[in-house]
């Protein structure tokens, strides 16, 4: 067999994936040609984990011809696939599934691509609006079609040694002690980085790590992207004690952020995709939700407190808030999540002592 599965698009998407990606790699076992389709960036979150025989990376923006859509289908094509699964429900990937000549399509009909799949599903609606579901279960239901196994899903991640190298040069630089002793915090405004809705105010954060670096002795480390240096620096600076850094000044990437996550004892984020390294980790997380709905990032997890308010105008799924005053997030205090930060402090984590294990896959 020789199956085509395009990845989706979002960090966190592509995480609550690999349940769907183990389950459909034990179903056709190890002789299956399985093949990732998958933005360059993807390629990092599943670094050193081994599902795939062969990546393709796909960019229908990008200046590089090899990485657009004609290049794209003259590689599936000459690869005579028995089936492409499509994780992304964009129009888009229909038609790209379609044209890679597979006889079996399998995927979500939505926004008129059912004819150009041969197994789909669809999502239940009310009132014309989508019901929120878990995107790993919905995954996994498109594996479930295929006839694989409904394992209890588990999210899984690994680090490779050049992660791990660049975590201990943050550690030595930063002067942090063992994982057990750090507590990552993550704040970014989510999709794609063009929001601010998804974000807790920076003084409620700085103020929650200041707490937990006075009360608990612990260190606390504050995760950035590219485009969050400004905003992970400030957090630092407010925070004005000496166990509060960020990663405002270092070299950035997704693999060193996945090492940073793995060898911490908390992660406290908002509802952004590296959340979910925390699970695929074993490391308790706790995830502050604003203009989102729960369920649609729902894993399972048994080591995760998410925390919400309760507001009239929420969750609205809007990349900013519509009525300008954020209550949402604005709302929920910093007393909330240190409340539930010390409860966390006290659990041990799914992989313990995960801090000290190599950056693999956990068993």
């Amino acid at each position: 067999m020789k199956i085509a599965i395009f990845l989706p698009n979002w960090i966190g998407d592509v995480v609550m994936a690999t349940p769907t990606l183990q389950a459909i790699r034990q179903h056709y076992g190890p002789a299956a040609h399985l093949i990732g389709v998958m933005r360059p960036y993807v390629s990092d979150v599943l670094a050193g984990t081994d599902w795939f025989h062969t990546q393709m990376l796909y960019d229908p923006r990008s200046r590089d011809s090899k990485l657009r859509s004609r290049s794209l289908i003259h590689k599936l094509r000459e690869q005579r696939l028995d089936a492409v699964l499509l994780l992304p429900n964009s129009l888009r990937t229909g038609i790209l599934g379609w044209l890679s000549g597979a006889p079996k399509r399998i995927g979500y009909a939505q926004y008129g691509r059912g004819p150009l799949l041969t197994d789909k599903l669809k999502f239940q609606k009310s009132r014309g609006r989508f019901n929120p579901a878990s995107t790993m279960e919905s995954y996994l239901a498109l594996a479930h079609l295929m006839g694989c196994s409904p394992n209890p899903p588990k999210l899984k991640l690994a680090t490779l040694p050049q992660d791990e190298a660049a975590a201990d040069g943050v550690w030595h630089r930063l002067r942090l002690p063992p994982g057990n002793e750090v507590v990552v915090c993550h704040n970014a405004g989510g999709w794609g980085g063009r929001a601010s809705s998804k974000a807790w105010p920076n003084t409620y954060l700085a103020a929650l790590a200041h707490r937990i670096a006075t009360r608990h002795g612990m260190h606390v480390l504050i995760l950035c992207g590219p485009e969050e240096r400004a905003a992970a620096a400030d957090v630092a600076l407010r925070a004005a004690h000496p166990r509060v850094k960020s990663l405002a000044d270092q070299p950035l990437g997704i693999g060193l952020t996945k090492a940073c996550v793995r060898r911490s004892r908390l992660m406290i984020s908002s509802d952004s995709g590296p959340r979910h390294f925390a699970a695929a980790f074993g490391v308790p997380v706790i995830t502050l939700y604003g203009p989102t709905h729960k369920m649609w990032g729902n894993t399972n997890y048994a080591h995760a407190i998410n925390l919400s308010e309760d507001v009239p105008c929420g969750p609205c799924m809007k990349r900013t808030c519509p009525l300008e005053h954020h209550r949402c997030m604005r709302d929920l205090s910093v007393d909330r999540v240190y409340a539930a930060a010390a409860k966390q402090l006290t659990m041990e984590p799914e992989f313990a002592p995960h801090w000290q294990k190599p950056g693999t896959i956990p068993a």
